[in-house]
């Protein structure tokens, strides 16, 4: 399944939440429903859709899109190593 990591900092910050209403009307599947995280100090994929559980871990571990390359810390400027990151297909 789909994953993210995320500092205990920011889930526990004021601003971040489970969300699973918008106006007044349930989020639907398309948008991360029924029952999504919203992070808004970090980037959009860190902010999980499709919520089904939460694990605290003693170490950090990568989620699914920093297998892939990008920013353990939710910087879509630079690569999880540090390194400014390339779109694949970039010049």
């Amino acid at each position: 399944g789909w994953t993210t990591n995320l500092p205990v900092e920011y889930f526990l910050a004021e601003d971040s939440l489970f969300a699973w209403s918008n106006d007044g009307q349930p989020i639907p599947p398309e948008h991360g429903g029924p029952v999504r995280l919203v992070v808004p100090q970090l980037y959009a994929w860190k902010s999980a859709k499709w919520v089904k559980g939460v694990r605290f871990l003693a170490e950090d571990a990568a989620g699914f899109w920093e297998e892939g390359g990008y920013h353990m810390r939710g910087n879509p400027w630079e690569g999880g190593d540090g390194e400014r990151f390339r779109w694949q297909g970039s010049d």
